[in-house]
């Protein structure tokens, strides 16, 4: 989805404020969020549902927002849509009752050909859809080369969206910088991207 999540190229926020000798966290609580995610994840949603979640906040809220309280939301909104959680406990801060059973499906990885390998030349796919997806609005119909075959990964498109048997190729793809960002960046820059194969077309040859 084009969301305000999806910042990589925009201008307006202002120079990144680097905070020499940061802590791991600032508050205690920060701890507590990141423990709760690694307890719940892959229990009860995946990774993609967690990045889609995060990415379903109202704008306004999502730049307000700390880096964890974003983690805070989704956890709480992935609890609450999986039925772990109801909204009365969330409001007290106490269960009333034990949490369901939680449910870890190992699905073998399948075996998958891979329709493209190190060294073919590609063009991305310009899509926009309305869910989830790992191919930035920056990424978008530009020419990269394949550089590495990761073999088959859940598509998280359709993962963050309750198919988790949707299975593709993963490949890590180079870009130019200038490419990418226009004649101000570096010619001497590049940069990979992993990116799944329904992104992914082979490049027209002229």
């Amino acid at each position: 989805m084009n969301g305000v999540h999806d910042m990589g190229g925009m201008h307006g926020f202002g120079p990144v404020d680097i905070e020499h000798d940061e802590p791991v966290f600032h508050q205690r609580w920060e701890g507590v969020v990141r423990a709760m995610m690694a307890r719940t994840n892959g229990r009860y949603y995946n990774l993609d549902e967690f990045r889609h979640a995060v990415e379903r906040m109202p704008s306004d809220e999502y730049l307000r927002a700390t880096y964890y309280e974003r983690w805070l939301h989704a956890v709480e909104t992935l609890l609450l849509e999986k039925g772990v959680i109801t909204t009365a406990e969330l409001t007290d801060g106490h269960a009333m009752s034990p949490a369901p059973a939680a449910t870890r499906d190992a699905e073998p990885r399948p075996a998958l050909e891979a329709h493209f390998q190190p060294g073919d030349r590609v063009m991305t796919r310009n899509i926009h859809p309305h869910g989830h997806t790992r191919l930035p609005r920056y990424a978008r119909g530009r020419h990269g080369v394949v550089r590495k075959v990761y073999g088959p990964f859940r598509l998280p498109d359709a993962n963050a969206h309750g198919d988790h048997h949707a299975w593709q190729p993963c490949y890590a793809v180079e870009f130019a910088a200038r490419e990418l960002w226009g004649d101000d960046a570096s010619p001497s820059d590049r940069m990979c991207i992993d990116l799944w194969e329904s992104y992914l077309e082979p490049e027209e040859k002229p």
